[in-house]
């Protein structure tokens, strides 16, 4: 069965079984249910009269150059989806360069089912013209949106590889560092001390070795690599990760305190002649 905006209707949603009929799960009904309400999310945006995007062959440079004005915006009603987005955007954006309301607006039709159909060209012109130029301007959340939009609109599979690696990479650390401030812990101190007894990691993965393991560098090299060699969305991609490694607070950093605090406690225990345990 299929909507009108033409999104495959997974059905009625599953009931959940009983707790006594198998393990208890965090989402009931998965698959379906997660991608129904994934589908919901996705329906095209509408354009009201006189409303649209520019053409696929608009003059970007006039964009970069002409800054977004601050104040009122416009009109507060009768807009469509598409209206009350660009004007919540520009009021983002104000006092930055038009070319980061229209990359803006670019990447909210383009998370969409459907989409106008010069904003995939569109997008990838922005990046590959005007990208150096825009990025300074761009707040961290514009420019995390611009980097994952290629996993799904790239022009050649090494900007899709680089997008998507991002958007995992990145995705992840939100749900994780947002869960961490929630608990009240200081993002920018590890944990010390011992793991409780009897915790385990999930899916039966074995423990991070913090002085011999290297899982932190063997997920951030590879992405860094590829984006190093790719001229369009790796620029992005690598501003992205100078700016995580400039980061105070993130895991990254923390895992790295840890690390280096282990070999003082092993240096000091060499040097006075301690048992390092």
């Amino acid at each position: 069965m299929t909507d009108t905006d033409g999104i495959s209707d997974p059905g009625p949603d599953p009931i959940p079984a009983p707790a006594d009929e198998g393990p208890e799960v965090t989402y009931p009904g998965a698959p379906a249910v997660l991608i129904r309400q994934w589908s919901l999310r996705r329906k095209r945006m509408t354009f009201a009269a006189g409303e649209g995007l520019p053409p696929a062959d608009v003059d970007l440079a006039p964009l970069m150059q002409t800054m977004i004005p601050t104040g009122d915006p416009g009109p507060r009603d009768k807009l469509s989806l598409h209206g009350l987005k660009l004007r919540k955007m520009r009021v983002e954006l104000a006092g930055r360069p038009e070319l980061a309301a229209l990359n803006a607006i670019l990447i909210a039709h383009l998370r969409k089912h459907g989409h106008p159909p010069q904003a995939p060209g569109l997008f990838l012109r922005i990046w590959k013209e005007q990208g150096q130029a825009l990025m300074p301007h761009l707040p961290g959340r514009w420019l995390i949106s611009s980097v994952i939009t290629f996993a799904d609109h790239g022009e050649t599979e090494a900007q899709r590889r680089v997008g998507l690696s991002m958007s995992v990479l990145l995705s992840l650390m939100k749900l994780y560092e947002y869960e961490r401030l929630h608990a009240g812990l200081d993002p920018e101190l590890p944990q010390v001390g011992r793991r409780p007894a009897g915790k385990r990691l999930p899916l039966g993965m074995p423990d991070f070795a913090l002085i011999a393991g290297g899982l932190d560098i063997n997920l951030l090299a590879p992405i860094w690599q590829e984006a190093k060699a790719e001229p369009v969305a790796g620029p992005l991609a690598c501003h992205l990760l100078r700016q995580l490694n400039q980061d105070p607070g993130n895991l990254f950093r923390r895992i790295g305190l840890m690390r280096a605090g282990v070999h003082l406690d092993r240096l000091d225990a060499v040097l006075g002649h301690k048992d390092p345990g």
